[in-house]
């Protein structure tokens, strides 16, 4: 995918976020205060923080597109991990906040009010509009391959069972189970936790060069070996760069073949590669003798 329309649907993604959970938290926050929901308001400071979090991944995202220059020559994609890393950093204070308020609630249970009915009520909207949300971000993310607008995504799934778990404290809270709303905060909390934790491993794992998966390596090699004249592949590395990846093999080549020869092969292998499997975006080939690596094998 080129570069301006990876940055179109990038910004498409980012955009739907920031305006959806604006207009989320604002609503969260009103009608949680008139309706006397504490996780209601726990959700809006939740909502508050996906905006936080759009508005870092959208920087993020905009500095990986950034060309390889003098002193990045592989690009710029691990400003993206980068991104998300941060992003676990405001869930970690996100979910700190909403625990400690829900603590204070639930250390007073004889002031414990139900909340109004208006509470479940927007408690259904957000479900509806984060399903559509998440959905529509996920679907680019993974389209265009960027850690950040993923890690976006599954921040902002979080909210669907924030939301329904907020519809069920506000019923449960109404039939005399007053302790329900502020638990629900807890549980909240608890799941912001876990997406942080999830987020951070995934995004380590981008930046340690962990392979995508096994998938990748099959189509390496099925695009390499379709070229005429390689017999084989070893040594493949790959190094994992945010939104893509580079490749470094030994193709296994005819030992009686020219310089030039077994230079057309590797800018082929070079090409077929960087065609055909879509995360990679640069390939360094080293041809050797199907005979050197047959006898290496065997020694």
């Amino acid at each position: 995918m080129e570069g301006k329309e990876r940055g179109k649907l990038g910004k498409k993604a980012t955009n739907t976020a920031i305006l959806g959970n604006t207009f989320l938290t604002i609503l969260n926050f009103i009608v949680g205060t008139f309706s006397g929901s504490t996780a209601l308001i726990a959700e809006s400071a939740h909502t508050l923080s996906d905006i936080l979090t759009s508005v870092i991944t959208f920087i993020g995202f905009r500095i990986g597109l950034k060309p390889p220059d003098k002193e990045h020559p592989y690009g710029h994609g691990r400003a993206e991990p980068l991104v998300g890393l941060v992003i676990v950093v405001f869930l970690g204070i996100i979910a700190y906040e909403i625990l400690i308020e829900a603590y204070h609630k639930l250390s007073a249970p004889g002031t414990l009010a139900p909340p109004d009915y208006t509470a479940a009520l927007m408690a259904a909207i957000g479900i509806f509009a984060n399903i559509a949300m998440t959905l529509y971000i996920m679907r680019i993310g993974k389209k265009i391959n960027s850690p950040a607008i993923v890690a976006d995504a599954q921040h902002q799934k979080v909210d669907i069972f924030s939301c329904t778990a907020i519809l069920i404290g506000v019923i449960g809270s109404n039939l005399g189970m007053t302790f329900l709303d502020p638990l629900v905060a807890v549980f909240i909390g608890i799941m912001v936790l876990k997406t942080a934790f999830d987020v951070g491993r995934d995004n380590i794992n981008n930046i340690m060069g962990k392979v995508p998966s096994k998938e990748i390596m099959i189509e390496i090699k099925i695009a390499a070996l379709s070229v005429r004249g390689v017999y084989g592949i070893h040594d493949v590395r790959i190094n994992y760069m945010g939104p893509y990846a580079s490749v470094d093999l030994h193709a296994e080549v005819e030992s009686d073949l020219s310089l030039k020869e077994a230079h057309d092969i590797s800018h082929e292998v070079e090409r077929k590669i960087i065609n055909e499997v879509e995360v990679i975006n640069l390939v360094n080939v080293h041809v050797c003798p199907l005979e050197q690596h047959k006898h290496n094998i065997k020694s």
